[in-house]
């Protein structure tokens, strides 16, 4: 089997690895942890006008990929480069959302999300919910032609810049019901609708967002009413490929910077990279990472396939990059010292968004008996 990237993703990779490289400097990265917005909306734009956030949509909805390896590519250089800016939560959730289940009175909003012009939030996740899709307790209550909502949303990520939040409520049936949830398409100006935000550790922000009876007209619904779940099962699959291949790309670098470090650090008049302990050491990371390599290959290509045949592999791939991503992050700082702990340095901000990437969309042990049942079913 050919694992070679076509020449337009090729491309794709060399011009987006070329531009983080040149403009997405250790100072832009400590900027945006520092700022209001959690990003820069400059890298945005340009990021927009590279088409790298059409490389993460279809022909039929505006871009020019969309596929597992598309994302796949994409997110490995953000990786790689350490980069906070939410393509995830607005493009892949939010404008993949809108683009599957909005009506054509919404294309336009899915294409101000391509040229980098609009951002979207998607507050799905409850204070009790973890990991259950399905579990939804916030209630959206039809009278006439307008809809109610009355809820709490947990950790919207980009909330705060976003011009609409995408809101999951349920309209019928028991909490965990796989049916009866909708989307809603809202303004975050809306009246009784309140965020409070805050950064997150590993770059970037997230809001708590409060619905005290959100009054909306019917028009706002995404789909059909109660039959929203299969499609947010769907983008979350795909945000779960993403986010498999973000953490190699910075495993990559955690990895490199490790080595480099190695390579320079003296110890009894030679590099420390010279004493054959650690260089056991790194020989383990690197194959574990080559591992992981293959898992995002696998789970890349299997984004398209049937529900659970999809989420079988993704959870497979999910478990694996957790394991290895927890023992790059500890090994890379032991073999580094204390220099690894400090803001200032590199390798603490690769090291956060590696731990904290597993702990989105279900976490090592979650992924093993998600594996588990569906093997066995």
């Amino acid at each position: 089997m050919n694992f070679e990237l076509t020449d337009e993703r090729q491309m794709m990779q060399d011009s987006l690895r070329r531009f983080l490289s040149d403009r997405y400097t250790t100072q832009v990265r400590t900027e945006n942890l520092d700022s209001d917005a959690g990003f820069n909306a400059d890298i945005w734009a340009q990021l927009a006008e590279l088409g790298i956030l059409g490389a993460l949509f279809p022909e039929a909805q505006g871009g020019y990929g969309g596929s597992g390896f598309d994302i796949a590519v994409v997110f490995e250089e953000l990786g790689r480069a350490g980069v906070v800016e939410p393509l995830l939560d607005s493009a892949i959730l939010g404008g993949g959302l809108i683009a599957a289940l909005g009506s054509s009175d919404h294309q336009s909003l899915v294409e101000q999300v391509i040229d980098g012009t609009l951002h979207l939030g998607f507050a799905h996740g409850e204070p009790a919910s973890r990991y259950d899709l399905a579990h939804v307790e916030t209630t959206a209550t039809q009278s006439g032609d307008e809809i109610t909502l009355t809820g709490r949303k947990a950790m919207v990520v980009n909330a705060e810049a976003a011009g609409f939040l995408i809101i999951s409520a349920r309209e019928t049936g028991a909490v965990t019901d796989e049916q009866g949830i909708s989307l809603f398409l809202v303004p975050v100006d809306t009246s009784g609708l309140s965020l409070r935000g805050y950064p997150l550790m590993a770059g970037g922000r997230a809001a708590e967002v409060e619905l005290d009876a959100v009054t909306l007209p019917i028009s706002t619904r995404l789909g059909i009413a109660g039959q929203a779940y299969p499609v947010i099962a769907d983008r979350v699959a795909a945000a779960s490929v993403a986010l498999a291949a973000e953490t190699l790309g910075a495993m990559e670098t955690a990895t490199g910077l490790t080595c480099d470090y190695l390579q320079t650090r003296q110890q009894f008049g030679r590099p420390i990279g010279s004493f054959q302990a650690l260089q056991h050491r790194m020989a383990d990371l690197l194959i574990e990472l080559e591992q992981a390599r293959s898992a995002v290959i696998n789970v890349a290509g299997h984004l398209s396939a049937a529900p659970r045949k999809r989420d079988l592999h993704i959870s497979a791939a999910r478990n694996l990059i957790a394991r290895v991503g927890r023992l790059v992050a500890e090994d890379a700082i032991q073999l580094h010292g204390g220099i690894a702990m400090t803001q200032e340095y590199e390798l603490a901000h690769f090291a956060k968004r590696i731990v904290m990437a597993e702990h989105r969309f279900g976490d090592a042990d979650y992924h093993l008996e998600q594996f588990i049942d569906l093997s066995a079913a």
